[in-house]
């Protein structure tokens, strides 16, 4: 099937003309229509599928669940989102909750249900975190970094843990850290470390950081924190949230100067979004969703209602350039996680994509080459 008459967003930047999808497959771009199975895509842009590898729930269920057809309906709500990729991502919870819930996503993503986004694999954003900088994590089951144990889930689930998170002021993170990045990326979070412990954390072989700005020191002129040793090292991806909420517009921007090339789009997405206003649950916790703010009882934000295509168009909104927005909730997540397969419209890649208007508002999504319903 051909794609023709589009602005296809490439990793060099939008080229006008046409992609051949075989096979579930990007296999040729070129500038020709003449294909008996073309679509006319009438001028509008092709961007990559979005991929969101930190987002724990929506349409009132949490990947936490361990639900099947939870968590297939998750999927659905993403992809009829645009966000064709993602990393189901737990709470701070016992191991043996969080033991279910990887198996389920191995389960789906082994076999991707119609209409439904594909599980890369998983985040494990607990329980290795700091109880000082806990946020909406449950402080009941946080404990200190244990391979072990991060080991046997890794193997009960298939090794499909793309993502852990740890805090790096805890005892033995550098070992862990070592250990862990020899088969994941390795994100810093909820954590009150100092530049000094963040930039070995580094060094051991974390290249990521979590949901930047949030559950973390702010940048202090004589105390830089994990935020300076992050911005410093190109390696290193940062998350962000750009739902308006977590993070100011002018410290998106400021985002995106610190880290040119390395912002990872997230929605940190929790069970309420998709849901009228309410009482919901995150990790064991009474959570609240009113006026599009996730809050504890106590005003703490916990997580977000947003999804990433919403994410990245406030990006553009608060001044980010296109591009730079667009890659940031697609290639750049990708490539974080190792994830060769998706977040660039080009030869050999998977065919996810969205047709979208020239305000970037999405038409049609397509999974794999395969429209999705509305």
């Amino acid at each position: 099937m051909l794609f023709y008459n589009a602005k296809i967003f490439t990793p060099d930047g939008y080229r006008f003309g046409a992609v051949r999808v075989e096979n579930g497959r990007f296999v040729e771009l070129r500038s020709d229509a003449d294909a008996p199975d073309a679509i006319d895509c009438n001028g509008n842009k092709l961007i990559p599928g979005l991929v969101d590898i930190h987002t724990h729930g929506n349409s009132g269920v949490d990947c936490s669940d361990g639900d099947a057809a939870g968590l297939m309906r998750i999927g659905q709500y993403l992809a009829r989102h645009g966000v064709t990729s993602f990393l189901p991502t737990t709470m701070t919870l016992p191991l043996d909750t969080l033991c279910t819930a990887f198996q389920t996503a191995a389960a789906l993503h082994r076999d991707r249900p119609a209409g439904c986004a594909r599980v890369l694999g998983v985040h494990m954003e607990g329980p290795f975190l700091s109880a000082s900088r806990r946020g909406a994590q449950n402080t009941s089951y946080l404990q200190p970094p244990d391979f072990a144990a991060f080991r046997k889930l890794y193997d009960a689930c298939g090794g499909l843990i793309r993502l852990v998170d740890v805090a790096p002021e805890t005892d033995g993170t550098a070992d862990f850290i070592q250990r862990a990045s020899a088969l994941c990326t390795v994100s810093l979070a909820h954590t009150d470390a100092t530049y000094n412990a963040a930039a070995a954390a580094f060094d051991a072989g974390s290249t990521h950081l979590t949901h930047l700005f949030n559950a973390m020191p702010p940048i202090h002129h004589r105390a830089p924190g994990v935020i300076g040793a992050a911005s410093e090292r190109n390696s290193v991806v940062a998350e962000l949230i750009a739902d308006g909420l977590h993070v100011h517009p002018s410290a998106v921007r400021m985002a995106f100067r610190l880290f040119p090339g390395r912002i990872a789009l997230i929605s940190d997405a929790v069970r309420c979004c998709g849901m009228p206003d309410g009482a919901y649950t995150l990790g064991g916790q009474r959570v609240f969703l009113r006026d599009g703010a996730v809050r504890l009882a106590d005003g703490t934000l916990a997580g977000s209602a947003a999804n990433l295509y919403d994410c990245m168009q406030n990006a553009i909104r608060f001044g980010i350039p296109e591009p730079d927005a667009i890659r940031a909730a697609t290639a750049v997540p990708a490539q974080s996680i190792g994830a060769d397969g998706v977040g660039t419209i080009e030869p050999g890649k998977v065919a996810d994509f969205n047709v979208c208007d020239e305000a970037l508002n999405r038409l049609r999504t397509y999974v794999a080459g395969q429209p999705i319903g509305a």
